[in-house]
């Protein structure tokens, strides 16, 4: 049968649309598309450089139906890739990009294996096609997501990382670039984020001749903080479906709002499902390098010899300061280095400092890390600067002891602390802040008086030597639990004693005594005595008084009490520490530690312990059991740059202050005092709101009339009247 108005050799939409229901039945028709393509093929290969429409429109439909010729079709992908070798550099720009959409097609009906494809793509990341490059980088991030995301194939990613980190040594820059951008994305992801990615970011990108590529590879090193910020931030946007919920309740049914309420259900439950998770920590990529030291040494190396920008040497010396920082380096060069720097006139002095602060740490020997603090007391805090360079000079100070306490002799510091007393708030609140520093750390090395009130959480601190660790076998603050269990122990006994006495006791008289810690005062052994005797006293006083019956009652009650006192003596651990040796506390504390789990509940009494010690102030000759102060990992920018200091405001500034002043208060002037602010108002209260031009007649019958004007109105209203009778 012939078929009359057959356009499917034109409307390939059409055919793709049947053959994809019906592949036996047209048949025919693709192969006879098949043999066009081929002819057109050859034909594009004679000019590759011009745009070949039907060459295009053809390769896209034979992707489209692939899967149902495979016979046919098996030496179809290897020709679209024959053609983008051959002819990568001089193709037409849309021609290229569509050959790579009809190849990623491919791919995803598994014609073409992930490794042949992505090696493809990597030689096209050289093209001079931005569009290109950026969809090709797309592309292969997600493919490599996607095949990661059920199982990793730890083969297949080897193979593809050897062949990424050579792309990374390639001499085209912007496929270098997008190679380490594709890398780097991936670790964030959570994708390739193991020690082999990071040590080859290390030692391939941030030693390549390309600036870009060494700049990307510094900047993956220092973190992302921007990045979580603004994670941070998008959570603050989201919709509560409690108030979509409601609002649906009492509105109008509508397809629209059904719809709505679908999509905000879905939200929250994506929500839910997301705070459920565990939370996945990122750590650093500094702490996943396998030489740090060696890393180091090759990075300074490099900015010594380096005529980069300023901007780029500020990103290797900030790299160099956080892997001493946080690896503990032996890097003595870099301070004699960055203290030629330290001067305030310097460009992005405050950044210089805290890179200073950042490569502080506890095993930098004193003398090596003098020249730093040495230019910073001579070039910052001096009375020839402005108080803000001083404020800032002393910061810098107190962070570098923060993390290294030897930095500083005792002179230079005592010293820096007279500034307790500058006039300027700022400069004072600084050497405020260093003394209460050396306060919690070295109080030694502080004059007498600027140590303040002792207390249990320093009393016992000693100054260390450089090197000295103190190592501790037990839980600091953990003889708290043992006091608890003790007595617990002698309530117990207690209870027992107080029931047999009940059982044995025949007679009615009982003496009560007050059990509530208000009404029991507990005082030393000796007060304790003292006490007893003068109970006795009494009793035979009164004793005499009454006679011999009530005196013989009288010293029976006078030895319950007595009793009562010596059981009431086991709530005195309560109150104040036994005094105990410190030998005898760190043993008890170490046998708590390795008989018994701590609970929630015995963390939260250890550290109110370890916080009461701190705070309550103590006697010379007690005995504490101290815990240090861990500093942070990296040192913030603000910590240096802060500066207490009361600006002067301009208009703006007091403006805002003003507005913000009158957030929670009520309107001045007239209230509103509808019940429904959508109601309409009174046309008296309308009048007020209107123009001046539209009520000035009506404003006149305010001004006080004269007498002859009243008599004219009056006349002609009597007229008016007259005339309606």
């Amino acid at each position: 049968m012939v078929r009359h108005n057959n356009q499917l050799p034109n409307n390939l939409t059409q055919l793709q649309n049947l053959i994809k229901r019906d592949p036996e039945s047209y048949k025919e028709e693709f192969r006879q598309q098949l043999a066009h393509f081929e002819t057109t093929l050859e034909i594009f290969n004679l000019n590759p450089t011009q745009y070949n429409k039907k060459l295009d429109e053809q390769a896209m439909f034979l992707a489209q139906v692939a899967q149902c010729y495979l016979s046919e079709m098996k030496q179809f992908p290897q020709r679209i890739i024959d053609i983008l070798k051959t002819h990568n550099t001089i193709l037409h720009n849309d021609m290229r990009l569509s050959l790579c959409k009809c190849l990623i097609l491919l791919r995803n009906k598994h014609f073409i294996t992930a490794f042949d494809l992505l090696e493809l793509f990597f030689l096209l990341l050289k093209c001079q096609d931005k569009q290109l490059r950026e969809f090709l980088k797309t592309h292969i991030t997600t493919d490599i997501k996607n095949m990661n995301k059920k199982h990793k194939d730890m083969k297949f990613n080897s193979t593809l990382q050897n062949f990424m980190f050579s792309m990374l040594q390639d001499s085209h820059p912007k496929a270098a670039k997008l190679s380490l951008d594709i890398l780097v994305e991936l670790y964030h992801k959570n994708i390739w984020n193991d020690q082999k990615t990071v040590n080859i970011i290390a030692d391939i990108g941030c030693f390549s001749k390309i600036t870009k590529v060494m700049v990307a590879s510094l900047k993956f090193f220092l973190g992302r903080d921007e990045e979580e910020k603004e994670e941070n931030s998008d959570s603050d946007d989201e919709i509560d479906p409690r108030d979509t919920m409601i609002s649906n309740k009492f509105n109008k049914k509508t397809r629209k709002r059904e719809k709505m309420v679908e999509k905000v259900k879905k939200q929250a439950k994506k929500l839910k499902k997301k705070k459920q998770k565990a939370p996945a920590f990122n750590f650093s990529a500094l702490h996943l390098i396998n030489n740090p030291q060696g890393f180091a040494e090759k990075l300074f190396k490099k900015l010594e010899s380096s005529n980069d920008r300023f901007e780029v040497k500020l990103m290797l010396l900030d790299v160099i300061s956080r892997l001493v920082g946080l690896h503990g380096l032996f890097l003595f060069n870099y301070y004699p280095f960055i203290a030629r720097l330290l001067l305030p006139h310097q460009r992005e002095v405050t950044r210089i400092l805290l890179f200073a602060a950042q490569a502080s740490h506890e095993l930098v020997p004193p003398e090596v890390i003098e020249p730093v603090m040495k230019a910073i007391a001579n070039n910052f805090i001096t009375e020839r600067n402005t108080t803000d360079v001083m404020a800032v000079g002393l910061n810098a100070v107190r962070e570098i002891c923060a993390r290294c306490p030897l930095a500083i002799g005792e002179d230079l510091l005592r010293d820096l602390v007279q500034y307790k007393n500058y006039k300027e708030k700022s400069v004072m609140m600084a050497a405020r802040s260093l003394i209460q520093l050396y306060r919690h750390s070295m109080p030694d090395m502080l004059h007498k008086k600027d140590r303040g009130k002792p207390t249990k959480a320093t009393i016992e601190l000693t100054n260390k030597k450089y090197g000295e660790m103190e190592i501790k076998s037990y839980i600091p603050g953990s003889e708290v639990l043992l006091e608890k269990e003790e007595i617990k122990e002698k309530d117990k006994k207690k209870g027992n004693k107080g029931k047999k006495k009940k059982d044995d006791s025949d007679s009615d008289e009982w003496v009560d005594v007050a059990s509530s810690d208000s009404e029991i005062e507990i005082s030393d052994s000796d007060e304790e005595d003292s006490n007893n005797e003068e109970v006795e006293e009494e009793a035979d006083d009164e004793g005499e008084k009454d006679g011999d019956e009530e005196f013989e009652e009288k010293s029976q009650n006078n030895d319950e009490i007595n009793k009562d006192l010596q059981d009431r003596k086991i709530l005195k651990p309560k109150r104040k520490l036994d005094s105990k040796d410190m030998e005898e506390k760190v043993q008890s504390a170490r046998e708590i530690a390795m008989e018994t789990i701590f609970t929630d509940e015995d963390f939260k009494r250890i550290a109110a312990a370890q916080l009461k010690k701190s705070i309550s102030g103590t006697k010379r000759k007690s005995d504490v059991l101290e815990e240090e102060n861990e500093s942070s990992e990296l040192v913030q920018l603000a910590a240096i740059e802060n500066i207490h200091k009361k600006k002067k405001h301009d208009y703006n500034a007091r403006l805002e202050t003003v507005m913000k002043g009158r957030e929670d208060r009520d309107k001045f002037g007239y209230k509103d005092r509808r019940k429904n602010i959508h109601c309409s108002k009174t046309n008296r209260e309308k009048r007020k709101t209107k123009n001046y031009q539209m009520v000035k007649h009506k404003a006149k019958g305010k001004i006080k009339r004269s007498f002859k004007d009243k008599q004219i109105a009056f006349r002609n209203y009597l007229i008016k009247q007259k005339k309606m009778r």
